[in-house]
């Protein structure tokens, strides 16, 4: 019983997780942007997303091996990272 309440009060002080709404911008004519497994352009590729899709956010990071800023993201069935630099906020 003593557990369940404190995973209760755990939850309930946490931080909701902010869902941010991006459109795919910013890259050069005929390009789409690689979303990648991790935060790191060396990662798999998961599949490419057009300029102009929306994609949600679930978060930033530039604690990575490049020190760029990337974001998780999903769209559609696409979940993985993809670089900040091309995520305009919608």
């Amino acid at each position: 019983m003593r557990f369940a309440l404190f995973v209760l009060a755990t939850l309930a002080s946490a931080p909701a997780l902010a869902v941010e709404a991006y459109r795919v911008g910013g890259l050069p004519p005929g390009e789409a942007l690689t979303i990648r497994e991790a935060p790191d352009a060396a990662a798999p590729s998961l599949g490419q997303v057009p300029v102009g899709v929306r994609l949600r956010g679930f978060g930033c990071t530039s604690d990575t091996p490049s020190g760029l800023t990337w974001c998780r993201v999903k769209g559609g069935r696409l979940l993985g990272w993809a670089r900040r630099r091309y995520l305009a906020p919608d």
